[in-house]
């Protein structure tokens, strides 16, 4: 089998059905997901092993281990989705399939139904010729670092395949799961203490044509609430297509020809959102943390008035929760390393800009409906309109140039950017900040310029970016 980096920041991602999403590396993971899983109790806290191979030694089971394995609307879903199960199944544990659902669904069914892991199949953000696997354990949390490399350690080493396998009557069995959207929309409905109430709000919501197409719309429905719906006819294509967050302009006239008064653009697979105020502008995943930070703070639920970002998030950012008397901090790059700074030292909110947005005492990951029902609970309870509670967060400009690469050389080694990004910071000094990184998910390079004058980044940003395009780009 081919061999290289599987793990990226957030799961396994590439061009279906090329290296490395295959269909046979999707059965290599999920045999090896089901063997890590036998050999490592401590991981879903139960002491009886669940399946019948421990190590590489044949056992009768006690218990079979059950994993659910959930999707987007992608095309390649159906191959990804059968090759995973197969290897499960050929592990001797169960699969539980209940087709397409958001990440953050997928995870909470997987801790909902006891599950000892979850998959969830989905490129996200990225368009449909992708596609990736996310991995979740029985809480409901991504996969640390240290186990992801694991996983990747024993598909590299090929060992299952010298295994013996079960047979008979311990072979995994398949079985399909067809109430999770139901189950879904209680739940959030249940993160409310006082049940949300929407009569009289109209909404307007575009589902990428993605993986929430069926749930968004009937939890705001639930709630009482007008629903405007795009993106909520998925063929397998048009998945992310000039549509969701990547596309909140989509949203946007149709949030001001219906006069509603929130746009909520989620991306494929429902874990990120990006909302549009009553007047048809943009609210990015900055400004969500920031309002919903500054209510979480007045009603006492922001522990060590504290929120995790990342370094692409907006500095303007910080400087509004300062007003507050709230901390910005900000970790590595992916909603997992956020999540992971959370809870390590007992923080509640935090997110991206990007709209990746967690509120860990009602969640494990970011989702974006959570997330445009959280800020809609400040509209309820404050009375005022989107475009006026962002006011309360105030952005420096800030340019992104994202440049397609051929190769992935560390920027360090590129003397030529190296000076450019130099200047540039000397130029900006304390009023600014350049950033550039290479997507975890895409082959690209983001160069990121924030600072005071609008005209000064985009001319810094651009210099970088064409500098980028000159020595790697594709």
């Amino acid at each position: 089998m081919e061999k290289g980096k599987l793990f990226g920041t957030d799961g396994i991602r590439g061009v279906a059905n090329v290296w490395p999403m295959t269909g046979e590396m999707a059965m290599a993971v999920g045999r090896t997901v089901a063997h890590v899983l036998q050999t490592r109790p401590e991981l879903h806290g139960k002491t009886s092993l669940p399946v019948g191979i421990r190590g590489l030694e044949s056992k009768t089971p006690n218990r079979r281990a059950k994993i659910v394995i959930g999707k987007d609307t992608r095309l390649s879903g159906y191959m990804l989705e059968q090759a995973l199960a197969s290897g499960i199944l050929s592990m001797g544990a169960d699969v539980i399939l209940i087709g397409p659902l958001s990440t953050p669904g997928v995870a909470y069914i997987t801790h909902s139904i006891r599950a000892d892991a979850g998959i969830m199949i989905s490129a996200s953000h990225n368009p449909y010729p992708d596609n990736g696997i996310k991995i979740f354990s029985a809480d409901g949390f991504k996969l640390p670092d240290e186990l992801e490399e694991e996983i990747e350690r024993i598909v590299h080493s090929n060992d299952l395949d010298r295994a013996p396998r079960p047979t008979g009557e311990l072979v995994g069995k398949a079985f399909r799961l067809d109430d999770v959207h139901y189950r879904y929309v209680v739940f959030l409905k249940s993160r409310f203490a006082d049940e949300l109430d929407l009569i009289g709000v109209k909404v307007a919501i575009d589902c990428a044509n993605g993986a929430a197409y069926k749930t968004a719309p009937l939890v705001f429905e639930e709630l009482g609430a007008e629903v405007i719906k795009i993106g909520v006819s998925p063929n397998g294509l048009n998945i992310n297509r000039e549509c969701g967050a990547l596309y909140p302009s989509a949203l946007a006239e149709s949030v001001k020809k219906n006069a509603a008064h929130i746009g909520i653009s989620l991306d494929g697979d429902g874990d990120r959102c990006i909302l549009t105020d009553e007047n048809g502008e943009v609210v990015d995943g900055d400004q969500i943390i920031g309002l919903c930070a500054i209510e979480m703070k007045r009603a006492g639920k922001l522990d060590h008035d504290t929120v995790v970002t990342t370094p692409m998030s907006n500095a303007g950012l910080a400087i509004s929760l300062q007003k507050h008397g709230i901390t910005m901090l900000r970790a590595k790059v992916g909603d997992r390393h956020v999540v992971e700074m959370m809870r390590k030292n007992g923080y509640k909110l935090g997110g991206e800009q990007s709209g990746h947005i967690i509120f860990l005492d009602s969640a494990t990951t970011g989702d974006g409906i959570l997330a445009a029902l959280k800020v809609l609970e400040v509209m309820r309870r404050t009375g005022l309109p989107l475009s006026q509670l962002k006011r309360q967060i105030q952005l420096f400009p800030q340019i992104l140039e994202n440049i397609r690469v051929r190769e992935r050389t560390p920027v360090e080694d590129l003397p030529t950017v190296q000076k450019k990004i130099q200047n540039a910071e000397k130029k900006l000094g304390e009023k600014g900040r350049v950033f550039v990184r290479y997507s975890g998910t895409e082959p690209l390079i983001r160069v990121m310029v924030e600072g005071e004058n609008r005209e000064e980044i985009q001319r810094i940003a651009s210099d970088i970016a064409d500098e980028l395009r000159k020595v790697i780009g594709a």
